[in-house]
């Protein structure tokens, strides 16, 4: 999943960066609001964390350009402002969700994973479940028919962004676009043999291959 930090504190970022990566996302980071408001026209992304005191551009006004735009990343408005009135014109500016600093990083994390779930119509929290599958994106793992299936990190990636969108086509580009980030050299072979292994150890029919177009996840059903 790719993940856009809008946060004008390298303290903060620097915390974040690894944790969203360690967790499976993909993350882009920059620190000024004129920059927010171009990188998420540009890019594919599943959703933003955006701080709304931002130099260049306020926060707010990068939020009302991504929804005037029409952009469908989920945003969670992570601010130090807690007052009543602040959250109420970040939910109105278009937000899904706010967070106010300081925080604990694991209610950022379940706060990102809930956005996603409900932005792909799934509440199966803790796990993501498709068909034979359950996902438990905590512990990283895969667990069918009762059996545990360990994953890695580039696995459990690639699974998640299947699982949340199944029985969907996607292309090779949808799917690198969520598996990396600006900043990382695609490798032209991974992507098929992640989706080679994910079948060894799932089934081949979890991953149908749709010629000229891309792969289709069915879960298994």
């Amino acid at each position: 999943m790719r993940v856009l930090l809008v946060e004008d504190s390298v303290a903060l970022a620097d915390e974040l960066l690894p944790l969203l990566a360690r967790s499976g996302y993909a993350v882009d980071w920059v620190v000024d609001g004129r920059d927010a408001s171009v990188r998420a026209s540009d890019e594919n992304y599943d959703v933003a964390v955006l701080d709304l005191g931002l130099p260049g551009r306020n926060g707010l006004e990068v939020l009302r350009d991504w929804r005037s735009a029409g952009l469908p990343l989920a945003v969670l408005v992570l601010t130090a402002r807690d007052s009543f009135a602040d959250r109420i014109a970040g939910l109105r500016a278009g937000a899904d969700d706010y967070l106010a600093k300081p925080f604990h990083p694991d209610e950022l994390l379940l706060r990102l994973q809930a956005l996603l779930r409900r932005r792909h119509g799934q509440t199966n929290a803790p796990r993501l479940v498709v068909g034979a599958l359950a996902l438990d994106e905590e512990r990283q793992f895969v667990e069918r028919d009762g059996t545990v299936v360990a994953l890695s990190g580039a696995e459990f990636r690639l699974l998640r962004c299947f699982m949340l969108h199944p029985d969907r086509v996607l292309s090779r580009g949808q799917l690198e676009e969520h598996l990396y980030d600006g900043e990382t050299e695609r490798d032209s072979n991974v992507l098929e043999v992640l989706v080679n292994r994910l079948r060894r150890k799932l089934g081949r029919e979890v991953i149908e291959t749709r010629r000229g177009q891309g792969y289709c996840f069915t879960g298994g059903t």
